[in-house]
């Protein structure tokens, strides 16, 4: 197995999906929580949630924001973005939303989540993070596609200095 990185996305919407790029067994990431064990921590507040963050990212060597159609709106997936930038972890961007979820149907295209997030000097982390748009007609496809060249992506992920 490759790097072991943290995967940030929308909970709700893209697990499914982000279990098909967990599967591909190209990169080793944390651990999914199951609904109740995500609500578990959820119940315990903020503070509790970001320490889950922190404890996840810690030894990481890259986070990998898996983007569907509402992942920039989500603020976890925001904190997640400042708190990598913030910690000098590499940083990159891959559109899951070609990928079929658990019904067979695909996302539109979601915005970039990390021009969402606003540096102090200006601009914003989508100024320097690449974002990969697999391609492929079909999920099958766009599978395929991501298999082949996320270790790759992630090798090219931008590193803060």
């Amino acid at each position: 197995m490759a790097k072991s990185v943290f995967y940030s996305f929308h909970y709700d919407r893209d697990a499914w999906r982000v279990q098909q790029v967990r599967n591909m067994g190209v990169l080793d990431g944390q651990p999914l929580l199951n609904a109740q064990e995500w609500e578990q921590v959820r119940r315990q507040g903020d503070a509790a949630i970001q320490k889950w963050i922190k404890d996840q990212m810690a030894y990481k060597a890259a986070v990998v924001v898996l983007i569907g159609a509402e992942t920039a709106s989500r603020p976890w997936v925001r904190h997640e973005i400042a708190y990598a930038w913030d910690n000098h972890k590499p940083l990159v961007g891959v559109r899951i939303h070609g990928l079929a979820d658990r019904n067979g149907y695909t996302d539109p295209y979601g915005e970039n989540p990390f021009a969402k997030v606003a540096l102090k000097g200006g601009g914003t982390v989508g100024d320097h993070v690449p974002v990969y748009n697999p391609s492929g007609w079909d999920s099958k496809s766009v599978y395929a596609n991501i298999s082949a060249n996320l270790t790759n992506w992630v090798a090219s992920a931008y590193k803060r200095a």
